[in-house]
């Protein structure tokens, strides 16, 4: 799936080979327009957006994978479709709820643990560095061991290949498998390096708020997630910005360092498919802005 200014596109091989794209461009909301132009309400405004926009992705990916183009449709096949797409609508919003449980786990568990050793190491600023520690050995722990398993690896190589065609383009170099294979998989802004940010972000956070007692220690952990995700969005911005300044870039570092697990080497089909689905997202990107300028016109 590539994102563009206007529209985002997904490219899908099929078992046959063949190639079919699907596209969701980006609606402009008008109750929204204002809350994107705040600094931390943005960021949380742009993880809702996308991931309305990656469910659609997703449901259409599932969907046309098993077809067979050109192939006749019936009443049972019809059904057995109909099905797969509830399916796959709701194994979707399982996976909303998943992250949103999964969120306050990373969030709870870590101080929870932390608690337990305050007869040893005590202190509201031990306790946050001793819980930060294990927030981020957590989430890189989990990351590694799924990274393991074949389905997970295969989705990783998908988006190494992605990244790899972004940072193709933007070197100015043309579009070709052997030119992006000699790129990197990593790329500053990856969601991969927003989620590690969000838990570098709070720790920080966590020393503005009591730890004691464990139950108030947890409701603010709770309360403070809105702020850390909208915190962890503008450091994502602000790496990306820098990351041709030789001392700032560093920044991005620990980002870049969680995708070395996230993405993997793709191979060349793969990278193909990168390439189909960037661009034509750049043709239809494209073509929705000269649209857009003819209507001006005309208006």
């Amino acid at each position: 799936m590539m994102g563009g200014k206007y529209t985002t596109v997904t490219a899908v091989r099929r078992k046959d080979q063949s190639v079919t794209y699907f596209e969701a461009p980006k609606k402009e909301f008008r109750s929204l327009k204002f809350f994107r132009k705040i600094p931390v309400i943005r960021g949380i405004v742009a993880i809702i957006e996308s991931s309305a926009i990656g469910t659609k992705h997703l449901n259409y990916s599932s969907e046309v994978f098993e077809e067979e183009p050109g192939a006749e449709v019936t009443k049972e096949e019809e059904a057995k479709k109909s099905f797969h797409l509830e399916t796959v609508i709701g194994l979707t919003a399982l996976g909303i709820i998943s992250f949103l449980f999964a969120k306050f786990i990373f969030t709870l568990v870590p101080a929870f643990v932390a608690s337990l050793f305050e007869p040893i190491i005590s202190g509201d600023v031990a306790q946050v560095l001793l819980e930060g520690f294990f927030k981020i050995m957590l989430l890189v722990g989990y990351v590694y061991f799924v990274s393991l398993t074949p389905i997970m690896k295969r989705l990783f190589q998908y988006h190494g290949a992605e990244h790899k065609v972004i940072n193709t383009f933007e070197s100015g170099v043309a579009l070709t498998v052997a030119n992006v294979r000699k790129h990197s998989r990593l790329h500053y802004r990856c969601g991969s390096s927003f989620i590690l940010f969000t838990a570098i972000i709070s720790i920080f956070l966590y020393f503005f708020v009591p730890t004691e007692p464990l139950l108030l220690r947890l409701v603010y952990r709770i309360a403070l997630i809105p702020l850390d995700l909208g915190l962890a969005y503008e450091i994502l911005k602000l790496t990306n910005k820098v990351r041709h300044i030789p001392v700032l870039k560093w920044l991005g570092y620990p980002g870049l360092w969680v995708q070395l697990l996230t993405t993997k080497e793709p191979d060349d089909n793969q990278i193909e498919i990168g390439i189909r689905a960037f661009e034509e997202m750049r043709r239809r990107d494209s073509a929705i802005e000269k649209e857009q300028v003819l209507v001006q016109q005309v208006l």
